[in-house]
């Protein structure tokens, strides 16, 4: 089914939508943080392999097969890593908001540590669509 979003994707994920632009505006500092603490996120399909696939393709697939996956590699290492991955608690755990493909270049990159900025969970209000 077109759009069904995965159950491992359900588990993880928010429990809220957001609007980017809304996450981008906010003024939280910049910090780093160990990549190890989000490389959890390359074991999740968050992307699509094709214009009709839809959450099918996991980061660490780019990362360990970047010929087989082009556009997403080429998507990936234009990346602009002068803005920092945005994050929040969730679950116990932090998730990405907008980045994963900048954690994505900083692993390929061989990066030990990503700039982020921790988004509290008290601005759900401020970015939610």
């Amino acid at each position: 089914m077109a759009n069904e979003i995965p159950k491992i994707i359900q588990e993880v994920g928010f429990d809220f939508d957001w609007d980017e632009k809304k996450v981008w505006k906010l003024k939280v500092p910049v910090e780093e943080v160990l990549i190890a603490e989000l490389d959890w996120h390359f074991e999740i399909p968050f992307w699509n392999s094709a214009k009709n696939k839809e959450y099918d393709l996991k980061p660490i697939d780019v990362i360990n097969f970047p010929a087989k996956y082009p556009k997403e590699y080429e998507r990936t290492m234009n990346s602009d890593l002068s803005h920092p991955v945005d994050i929040m608690q969730n679950k116990g755990r932090w998730l990405i908001l907008d980045g994963l493909h900048r954690l994505v270049k900083c692993k390929i990159l061989g990066f030990g540590k990503v700039k982020v900025r921790k988004i509290p969970r008290t601005k759900i209000k401020e970015i939610s669509t």
